[in-house]
C-alpha cells in the first residue's frame, strides 16, 4: 500500500468521526500510539512490532487528513530531492547533536 492509498482508505473509514474529534484529540490519539510502539519495540514481539507501526501511520495520516495535508506532497516536498539538510541522497550532514 502507498501512502496515498493509506490515506485515502482511513479517509473513507473514519472521515466523519476524525473531523468531529479535531485535531488536538487526534494528535494525543497519535502520541498514545507512538508511546504503544514504543514499548512494542522494547519487548514486543514481531506481530506487536507490526501492529503498532501501522496504528502510528494510520493516526498520523489521520491527522494529515484533518487538517488538509497531503502526505505524499509532504513527503515529496521535503525528501524527494535528497536530504533536507545537505540536498544529497546519501546524507552527508554532520551526525553530531
Amino acid at each position: 500500500m502507498k501512502i496515498g492509498d493509506l490515506q485515502a482508505l482511513i479517509e473513507k473509514m473514519y472521515s466523519e468521526k476524525d473531523r468531529q474529534r479535531g485535531t488536538p484529540a487526534t494528535f494525543l490519539w497519535l502520541c498514545e500510539e507512538v508511546g504503544e510502539l514504543a514499548a512494542a519495540l522494547r519487548e514486543g514481539t514481531q506481530e506487536q512490532k507490526h501492529s503498532e507501526f501501522a496504528d502510528v501511520l494510520a493516526w498520523l495520516a489521520t491527522l494529515a487528513n484533518i487538517n488538509d495535508v497531503d502526505l505524499t506532497h509532504a513527503l515529496e516536498m521535503k525528501y524527494g530531492k535528497g536530504c533536507p539538510g545537505c540536498g544529497k541522497l546519501v546524507c552527508t550532514c554532520d551526525s553530531k547533536p
